[in-house]
């Protein structure tokens, strides 16, 4: 035998066991797919990733509250880019030595709702004697939050308070230093100063210098749009419906996220007011919006979209309510399921779209909002995002 003939053999023989091998290892490849334990994401090319270090003490308030307000005003905001970016949002909250807690991190996810239900826990206490520990929660932002490695990330802090650090404090890491590490790391650091002290202002300004960030100053309720319309309370309801479509699958461990999701949910329906309901309804709306809507292995989008299978999810692993189902029944369930999905979705897409066009005349009607919090966040992100391709062609924030 020559070796041409040899070696052409032995290529015909390795083609043959890589088919067998590939054919073999299908099912299990299809069984790992259809376990569908990631969240669902957008498919983009563009994310952004922003925590707020919130001072928490009593004088803040004001702005405690206009933040539990407009947190997802911010997020429509971020996610009104051409791009359509999926964004992950944390939180650091502070206060100072002494008090109940110095700082509590919480890290980045796309579970807006989540990280809101904490955010609704925060009420505004201790402090006092001016100085705070905002060098103790920039290094906690910087350092315990998961950052992404990756550069084509907006990564950006909003640092927001009303009094400055501590540097008298001999055991942590000073400002200085942090923002060194922050600017390496390709995270941009925004300062915003509640109220008018003047002992405050040179701190922020340079704390927005040294972070490669923008400096503004508010007033302690934050300066934010906060209007009702006559299209809320529908928004809330048709949203409320759209959440009803959920159908969620997968194992035990996967079920306990979900409920976490589900409770906090419910928590928002509960508490929140009519128009804070109707921002984030308007945020689930949009493509950036859809990881918090729906969350971790939901049916609907899991099938509709062609990532999973039907008849490749155990039995156990389905929703109880399709378990004594027959497959086409399943599947009927399913398919009525999406089309709901999608006529709601455009309802509330309209809905929303008239919302903001009464906002924008009214707020235009008073003459505008250039000082508001909702418009210095859009001008700093529109400015700062465009670094990595973000494109806002918006003339004005989300509100």
């Amino acid at each position: 035998m020559n070796s041409n003939t040899f070696n052409s053999k032995m290529i015909a023989l390795a083609l043959v066991v890589a088919t067998a091998t590939g054919i073999a290892l299908f099912p299990t490849l299809q069984k790992a797919q259809a376990t569908d334990t990631s969240h669902v994401v957008p498919q983009q090319s563009h994310r952004i990733e922003v925590v707020f270090i919130l001072d928490t003490t009593s004088s803040m308030s004001g702005l405690i509250q206009a933040a539990k307000e407009k947190i997802w005003s911010i997020a429509t905001t971020m996610a009104s880019a051409q791009e359509n970016p999926d964004i992950r949002m944390g939180l650091v909250a502070f206060r100072d030595r002494g008090d109940a807690y110095i700082t509590r991190v919480f890290d980045l996810s796309d579970d807006l709702d989540s990280m809101y239900a904490s955010l609704m826990d925060f009420r505004a206490q201790g402090g006092g004697d001016g100085p705070e520990s905002v060098n103790q929660a920039l290094y906690d932002a910087i350092h315990k939050i998961s950052w992404s490695n990756d550069s084509n990330v907006y990564k950006v802090a909003f640092l927001v308070g009303d009094a400055p650090p501590h540097m008298d404090y001999t055991n942590d890491v000073k400002y200085p230093v942090t923002l060194a590490t922050a600017a390496s790391k390709g995270i941009v650091v925004n300062a915003i100063q509640s109220g008018q002290h003047e002992y405050t202002r040179p701190a922020w300004q340079q704390i927005a210098a040294l972070g490669n960030g923008e400096y503004f100053q508010v007033e302690d309720s934050g300066n934010t749009v906060a209007v009702s319309t006559p299209f809320d309370e529908q928004l809330s309801r048709l949203a409320a419906q759209l959440e009803d479509t959920r159908l969620y699958f997968g194992d035990e461990k996967t079920r306990a996220a979900q409920r976490a999701k589900l409770d906090a949910n419910a928590r928002l329906r509960k508490e929140l007011s009519t128009e804070a309901l109707a921002r984030r309804d308007t945020f689930n709306a949009t493509a950036s919006g859809k990881a918090n809507l729906l969350g971790e292995s939901e049916l609907v989008d899991a099938i509709s979209s062609g990532r999973v299978e039907l008849d490749d999810i155990e039995e156990d692993n389905l929703p109880a309510s399709l378990q004594a189902k027959a497959p086409e029944e399943q599947m009927a369930v399913i398919t009525e399921q999406a089309k709901r999905r999608d006529q709601l979705r455009q309802e509330i897409k309209k809905l929303s779209e008239s919302r903001s066009n009464f906002i924008k005349d009214k707020v235009e009607a008073e003459g505008g909002a250039e000082d508001s919090l909702d418009e210095k966040i859009y001008r700093a992100v529109k400015n700062q995002a465009a670094a990595i391709g973000l494109t806002y062609s918006s003339e004005s924030a989300s509100y």
